[in-house]
């Protein structure tokens, strides 16, 4: 796991995110076995791109039969 502090106008909070992992220090992964990824997921891994400034971002679903259902890529826009 990667720790994200989190900085509000130059005040770092004591709340931290973890990154499930991060690969070549550009896409972040977020690791689920779920039987439904839902939209509150993908909103998850939004926030840590945005937080981050990372380009794109994937779930990554094991409890698929087919890994290649189970990946879910999201790209930051800002």
């Amino acid at each position: 796991m990667c720790p994200v502090p989190l900085v509000y106008r130059d005040i770092r909070l004591d709340c931290t995110y973890k990154i499930d992992m991060l690969v070549e220090g550009i896409v972040i992964l977020e690791l689920k076995t779920l039987s439904v990824v839902l939209p509150v997921h993908a909103a998850q891994l939004l926030t840590y791109l945005k937080l981050t400034g990372r380009p794109v971002g994937l779930i990554l679903n094991f409890n698929v039969t087919v890994m290649k259902d189970g990946i879910k890529r999201k790209i930051n826009t800002d």
